[in-house]
């Protein structure tokens, strides 16, 4: 699994010249309108600061509420990178909590008499959120508002990093889209190659896992011998969330490269024993940390079975994002020698430097995969989020992936985790519980290796 780190420039003046065009009808009706400049100036902060609270007192009625709240929208759109992180340091520090009123609401709620309890519990619950939730709420009366502000977060990810005062009001709008998008809200659909265009194309620019590397190659994904499907939220259309590619082919597959030839023979469904789910992306970087994965694989293992009844299997293959980072941070020698042979140009065409490496690289590969550890969590983030949903560490494949990404991230390796759909819910437990990974024959016996 894999994600955007951030939305391409390209997407984002896409999403802003939409928006503007959504938006105009209600903007244009009004007559008093804020304009203000793309840095965001000093000098401009009391406009701002005064169109936020009018948006706040919501004056005029619901018709006259929704045009400010869009006309704010589109001047935080058309605000450059600086003008937009001020924009947001002043709603994050102007319409916080009122300290004073939660210590009386608290005090209150201390000294109230049984009868007084519920009341004062409700007049606490209402201090304590922040007026900017509100504010936040009522971009969702606009078309496509919800969509603003999953990209509003994703601009949030990025800021907090270097603007601690913009992490609370990130953590306000995360819970809010926590909420909004509840996997029951959320619908299944399979994208095909008869999907809409500004849809295929939405696809080719948000596959984080493996690059689309033309129409043909999308094309390809798209094949009859292969599935794509996707989780859509209603006031998102369009819009995937995360979306899974699937080849359907005969045995466990152990090659990326070999899975994506756009000569390859299509495979005849008959003979497909085996579901290999090989890229899943998270399409939105404003909704990382809100989990859809686990449930769109179950969705998906679902639905393949009623599809195709000759389906035994069902694993992945995976990239290993950080096992290279991993193994240049390890102290001892043997981990140093090995990670500057992958130092060498082509080292991968070089059969004996290759056939060297291979069995020692997997073994430490296993390690880093099976005993690793964040905590209580695999180190490896695609690991952990296999292993969580309860699948086997079944397979590490050498040379599986010589892209440029791939052999700087793992080093050519790529892993089979397997859903033995009768065992997931126990490896889930027990992996959850308490940090045990379930681990195949071949991985098993490179980690007794190391023993």
């Amino acid at each position: 699994m894999a994600q955007n780190d951030t939305p391409s420039t390209t997407l984002f003046d896409r999403t802003l010249q939409h928006l503007h065009r959504v938006w105009l009808g209600f903007t244009s009706t009004r007559s008093d309108q804020i304009e203000l400049s793309p840095e965001l100036p000093d000098e401009q902060l009391p406009l701002l600061q005064q169109w936020l609270e009018a948006c706040l007192k919501a004056e005029g009625g619901e018709v006259a509420a929704r045009a400010r709240a869009a006309q704010l929208g589109e001047a935080y759109l058309q605000l450059d990178g600086d003008g937009r992180r001020r924009f947001l340091l002043q709603i994050a520090a102007q319409f916080d909590c009122d300290d004073e009123a939660i210590e009386q609401a608290i005090s209150h709620w201390q000294h109230s008499r049984d009868d007084e309890r519920v009341q004062a519990r409700q007049q606490l619950r209402q201090v304590l959120e922040p007026p900017r939730i509100r504010l936040l709420r009522q971009f969702t009366e606009l078309p496509e508002g919800v969509k603003f502000l999953v990209d509003m977060r994703a601009e949030l990810l990025l800021l907090r990093k270097e603007e601690p005062a913009l992490a609370a009001l990130e953590l306000d709008l995360r819970h809010l889209l926590t909420h909004w998008f509840d996997i029951g809200l959320l619908k299944l659909e399979q994208i095909s190659w008869h999907s809409p265009a500004e849809l295929l194309e939405k696809l080719i620019d948000y596959e984080a896992v493996h690059a689309i590397q033309s129409w043909e190659d999308l094309k390809n994904r798209l094949e009859s011998d292969r599935r794509c499907f996707a989780f859509f939220h209603p006031n998102m259309p369009g819009e995937p969330l995360i979306f899974v590619e699937v080849a359907l082919v005969n045995g466990m597959a152990s090659n990326v490269q070999v899975l994506l030839d756009e000569d390859a023979p299509i495979l005849d469904l008959q003979q497909a024993d085996t579901a290999i789910f090989y890229s899943i992306s998270n399409a939105q970087p404003g909704l990382a940390g809100i989990s859809f994965g686990n449930f769109l694989i179950k969705r998906v293992v679902a639905l393949l079975q009623q599809e195709f009844a000759g389906l035994k299997q069902f694993a992945t293959l995976s990239p290993v994002p950080g096992f290279c980072r991993w193994l240049a941070q390890q102290d001892d020698e043997h981990c140093r020698d090995l990670h500057t042979q992958l130092l060498q140009p082509q080292w991968w065409q070089n059969d004996s430097t290759a056939d060297g490496l291979q069995t020692p690289l997997m073994q430490q590969a296993a390690r880093y995969l099976a005993r690793e550890r964040r905590g209580e969590r695999a180190l490896d983030p695609v690991a952990h989020f296999h292993l969580s949903n309860g699948a086997e560490l079944a397979r590490i494949n050498w040379q599986a992936d010589l892209s440029e990404r791939g052999l700087k991230q793992s080093a050519g390796l790529m892993v089979n985790y397997h859903y033995r759909l009768e065992d997931v819910e126990q490896n889930s437990q027990h992996y959850l519980e308490s940090a045990k990974v379930s681990t195949g024959n071949t991985v098993a016996a490179l980690l007794d290796a190391l023993d």
